[in-house]
């Protein structure tokens, strides 16, 4: 898949942190999903770090469940520079979240992570991989996505068939498939053209990009942890303790 090399990694991302984290109780009474701490460190720390790694400069992250909280830990990071995107008045979903925050991520292709998403990285990382793959000429959004199986704390019946040339089919009601997305990708401004106003989900753009043949996937090299639950957690800590 041809990319666009180092010179175009995105320099800009959003980190999607206003979601409720109603299935990670017992901890979302006092500490929002963003702040658990696996491994010793809390989850949005992990995307941060990684996008820092990659060269980025600014991250958007939104905010709406304990606010003040995430806005408080987040107070002293440099890199990246922070920007918060407030939605305590109204939680715009996942696609309205990020179309709330266009204007302070530019003209630009940018990263997008979801702040409860964490991976074990291969030999090289994966959101230096992404930057490199991605094609605005023919892309509107490239998804990381991970294996179905050999994913901890995963059982679903996946996202994604990928074609031989990277593009992306979303599963039909009954099936079985291959791949999920694994909460980060890269997308341009221009899958936002036309999106409806306030909340909706990103899905709704993803599949209009897949319409149109210009959504894609690169496959995560490493191992893939969905942290939904308390449950998760621990599996998740098993897993980055055996890495270590």
């Amino acid at each position: 898949m041809a990319g666009l090399g180092n010179a175009m990694m995105p320099k800009r991302a959003i980190v999607l942190a206003a979601g409720l984290g109603t299935r990670m109780r017992p901890y979302n009474g006092q500490i929002p999903k963003p702040l658990v701490a696996v491994g010793g460190k809390a989850l949005i720390d992990y995307g941060l770090d990684r996008l820092a790694d990659a060269g980025v400069e600014r991250a958007v992250v939104n905010v709406h469940h304990l606010a003040d909280t995430l806005e408080k830990h987040l107070a002293p990071r440099r890199r990246p520079q922070i920007v918060i995107s407030d939605e305590r008045a109204e939680l715009l979903g996942t696609g309205g979240g990020i179309a709330k925050a266009l204007s302070q991520l530019g003209d630009a292709p940018f990263f997008l992570v979801n702040s409860d998403t964490l991976w074990l990285d291969g030999v090289r990382p994966n959101f230096a991989r992404l930057g490199e793959a991605f094609d605005s000429a023919r892309m509107d959004a490239l998804l990381l996505l991970a294996p179905t199986t050999g994913s901890i704390g995963y059982s679903g019946r996946g996202d994604y068939i990928m074609l031989p040339d990277g593009r992306l089919r979303r599963r039909a009601e009954n099936d079985v498939v291959p791949f999920i997305y694994a909460g980060a990708a890269v997308l341009s401004p221009s899958l936002f053209v036309g999106a409806p106003k306030g909340a909706f989900p990103l899905t709704l753009l993803f599949d209009r990009a897949g319409e149109r043949d210009r959504l894609f996937g690169l496959r995560l090299e490493g191992v893939w942890m969905h942290v939904g639950t308390p449950e998760a957690v621990a599996a998740a800590e098993a897993a980055l303790a055996a890495a270590h």
